[in-house]
């Protein structure tokens, strides 16, 4: 019946529907009429069978229906239940009432239905000792429970409690008896399977007991906190005989056990029988406080041993997987079998020994060797087992960070490969994020020991890594769409700024970067300008405008030098105007302090060249009065063309300033010495020799020359090369401007250097103005903090004595460590 709260009717409608509640539950408890039952009582399912033994369903709570046998009412007041509202034995009841006044009345006039409670409990006793021994009730059911009602309203309660419990000492110790009998007869599965069916038989005919003395149930025990209910009165019995057993209930654990093991060893076992005997002790309260224990006990002893073994004998790999099969099925255990409660115990327990014991164990066999071999799913599956440890993602996570560490120190600093550095680097970084977002589910814990592996090792030889960058970045845009796609280039240089970001010495990159990109806008080496301008446009992201200031305004030189070619070929003074010069003359002005520092080269221009760059000076001075201008020319190129008799077609030949100051000396003479050629040029000796090597390649050999090919000397002769050959028209002669010589990296690391002085000077003078006096500790920690480069306390320490003595700070007289600003 439903237990939701009534709705409020009206005093007769709720009446007449109480009224017809009655009638309904008197019916149906009409119905039952010897072994035949049709259970409305919440938790009886009955049927007939050949030896009218009664099945009880294993919830105890579930109503079934049944067929129902239609007999004769009769008078229904002599029923005393008001409400029928009754549940299972872990229900509760709502609104019951006490039995109707008719009943009171008839054991007046006729005291307990004529007959004495002796009498009364007697037949009782009849009908519990026939459902104890299975056999046929010799009254209907409908009649037994009337006389527990009529009993429990005459007051005599209590003594058919005692009565009913003193009938459960006996029956159950009987059951007990035939239990302990089997214990020492049977092997454990055996013995396990007699106790599933004797416990199964116990139950539904405790059930059936409650059944037949409900009344008394739902009274006299619900109302008394000290009296237990039928069935737990059952169950107390069963506890206690089983307790009290000799054998019996230590057979049940070990079988228990056994069986547990025996599967653990891969053999098939009863699954449901062990369910059920399960069940069995956590009703009897036996589970929790004496099985639960052994079998954590027990399985804690199996795991450590055969952990121990398979970590000490297999890979960490393999363990990792022997780790995950075990976890899984002790999951699948607790959901067929084992009690709920286990959980909390058994799977801690489980992961104590199997993880948390060799969790350093398999972090250090296993980690490098992962990472090393791409074992993406086996470190993905070492990542989700130490997850379930406390301190397991830290070790892997401190692992993680030592690794990169590792690898990346052997790439940084080996001299031996440092054309390779960057691309080695990038690799490494590949790996590293893949494994982050694979394996490790991109934790930012993670994420930061990589962070912090890569500006550790990045930064372990000063300036050469992003010197190295730079660099890479420069081969990358001179190559450009040509090796990749538009696509893929800027993939690469979002790679690249990662790196970027590692490196504390930012104004090395800066230096070198800004070299290489003034010889690509002035040699015109760039594959793209689109490029070039996106690379700028990420460094200003990065860094900021004031990091990229310089650089943008090489690029609006070289736009506003294209506006002064425009302006100069139209005008008078240009040669091409006036004497029909065949050279074409092109020019770039470059704004000092902007572009690199390049220092002049002494050279002999021919008179066809010379008159260009006097006529272009005129123009230049006479649009802008104050400025001057300085001629490079050994950032000069030129596109010379030659043409050979024994080749019937000319060639064009694409070379520098000075090399064209060189070869136009052979267009007169065939033959000219070392010495001849210094004079007529006027290039400086070690320029000279730079020059000459490179016409003198076996690869593009324009002029033949005396001696040992590979030493230059001033007594060597160089001749005209007739014998010249080659397939293109258009020959690119070895590029000596494009590449770096030591002067130049020497020249631009000591630029760097000086730089940083001026912003250590600045930064101590900024801190000392502000703070007046301050210790050297102190003044050494605020420097730290404002510089954007690494700098050592001895070169803190130099600067702050040169600004000593040029009188911008001086130290306490009192106290040496002190520093007082001079203002």
């Amino acid at each position: 019946m439903s237990d939701q709260p009534r709705r409020k009717y009206p005093r007769r409608v709720q009446q007449a529907q109480e009224e017809n509640e009655r009638r309904q539950t008197i019916e149906t408890l009409r119905d039952i009429s010897d072994i035949q039952y049709i259970s409305k009582l919440a938790f009886v399912e009955t049927y007939t069978g050949t030896n009218g033994a009664v099945r009880m369903d294993d919830m105890g709570d579930k109503a079934l229906s049944a067929r129902r046998k239609k007999l004769a009412k009769p008078d229904r007041s002599s029923f005393g239940l008001q409400n029928q509202t009754l549940e299972g034995k872990k229900g509760t009841i709502k609104n019951f009432r006490p039995l109707a006044s008719t009943v009171a009345s008839q054991a007046e006039n006729q005291p307990i239905g004529g007959e004495s409670y002796p009498v009364i409990w007697q037949q009782l006793r009849e009908a519990t000792d026939m459902v104890f021994d299975g056999m046929k009730l010799s009254q209907p059911f409908e009649t037994l429970y009337t006389k527990v009602e009529i009993a429990v309203a005459n007051k005599f309660e209590q003594s058919t409690y005692q009565d009913l419990k003193e009938l459960f000492r006996i029956h159950v110790a009987q059951w007990m008896g035939k239990v302990e009998a089997q214990s020492g007869a049977m092997d454990d599965s055996q013995f396990l399977k007699f106790v599933e069916v004797q416990w199964q038989d116990l139950c539904q005919k405790t059930k059936l007991i409650r059944c037949i003395f409900l009344v008394l149930d739902r009274t006299y025990c619900l109302n008394r906190a000290d009296t237990l209910g039928i069935w737990d009165l059952g169950i107390h019995m069963c506890r206690k005989y089983l307790e009290e057993s000799e054998n019996a209930e230590k057979k049940i654990f070990q079988g228990l056990l056994r069986e547990v093991a025996k599967e653990r060893s891969g053999d098939q076992v009863d699954r449901a029988l062990l369910k059920n005997v399960m069940r069995m002790l956590a009703e009897l309260s036996l589970y929790e406080g004496k099985f639960e224990e052994s079998f954590v006990r027990d399985t804690k002893n199996l795991y450590r041993a055969e952990s121990q073994d398979f970590i000490d004998n297999r890979p960490v790999p393999e363990y990792l997987r022997y780790v995950e099969k075990r976890l899984k099925e002790e999951v699948d255990r607790i959901d067929n079998y084992l009690q709920i409660s286990t959980r909390k115990k058994l799977l801690p327990t489980v992961e104590a020994e199997l993880i948390e014991v060799h969790q350093k164990t398999m972090i250090a066999k296993g980690t490098d060797m992962m990472i090393d071999d791409k074992r993406i799913e086996d470190l993905a599956l070492m990542y989700s087992l130490l997850c379930r440890t406390a301190e397991g993602l830290p070790e892997l996570c401190k692992a993680f960070r030592e690794y990169i560490k590792k690898k990346g120190r052997v790439i940084v600093m080996d001299e031996q490969q440092d054309k390779n550095m960057v691309s080695e680097m990038l690799n490494l970084k590949l790996r590293i994020d893949e494994v982050l977002h694979t394996c490790f589910k991109d934790d930012s814990n993670f994420k930061d020991a990589a962070r912090e592996g890569f500006e550790h090792f990045i930064n372990q030889r000063a300036n050469r890594p992003a010197e190295m960058i730079a660099k890479y970045l420069d081969m990358r845009l001179k190559a450009g769409n040509k090796e990749a796609t538009e696509e893929e280039l800027d993939k690469l240089m979002d790679r690249l700024l990662i790196l970027f970001r590692y490196i504390h010495g930012k104004d090395v990159f800066e230096a070198f970067y800004k070299k290489d990109l003034a010889k690509r806008l002035l040699l015109s080496l760039s594959a793209s300008q689109d490029a070039e301008k996106l690379m700028l446009a990420k460094l200003k992201t990065e860094c900021g405008a004031g990091f990229t200031s310089r650089l943008e305004n090489m690029f609006r030189d070289c736009e506003i030098s294209k506006d002064y070619q425009t302006a100069f070929a139209e005008h008078p003074a240009n040669p091409k105007n006036t004497t029909k010069s065949s050279l074409d003359f092109a020019v770039m002005v470059l704004t000092q302090g902007i572009w690199p520092p390049y220092t002049p080269i002494n050279v002999t221009l021919p008179p066809d060249m010379s008159v260009y760059l006097t006529s272009f000076q005129s123009y230049y001075t006479s649009n802008h009065n104050g400025r001057t201008l300085k001629w490079l020319a050994n950032m000069g190129q030129c596109r010379v063309k030659a043409n050979y008799a024994g080749l019937g077609t000319a060639k064009e030949f694409q070379v520098s300033q000075l090399q064209t100051v060189v070869l136009l000396l052979f267009n007169n003479v065939d033959e000219m010495t070392y010495s001849e050629i210094q004079q007529a040029s006027g290039i400086e000796e070690e320029e000279l020799k730079r020059v000459l090597g490179s016409l003198c390649t076996d690869k593009v050999r324009v002029l033949n020359k005396s001696g040992a090919a590979a030493n230059l000397s001033r007594e060597d002769t160089f001749s005209y090369n007739a014998d010249f050959k080659s397939k293109a028209y258009r020959v690119k002669i070895n590029a000596i401007q494009a590449q770096e010589t030591p002067e130049e990296q020497h020249k631009t690391e000591e630029g760097v250097m000086a730089d940083r002085q001026y912003q250590i000077d600045a930064a101590i003078v900024r801190i000392m103005k502000t703070r007046k006096s301050l210790k050297h500790a102190l003044l050494l920690s605020e420097i730290y903090k404002q510089l954007r480069f690494p700098v050592t306390p001895h070169d803190l320490k130099k600067r702050i004595e040169s600004l000593i003595e040029r009188d911008y700070m001086a130290r306490d007289k009192e106290e040496q460590t002190q520093y007082n600003y001079v203002a």
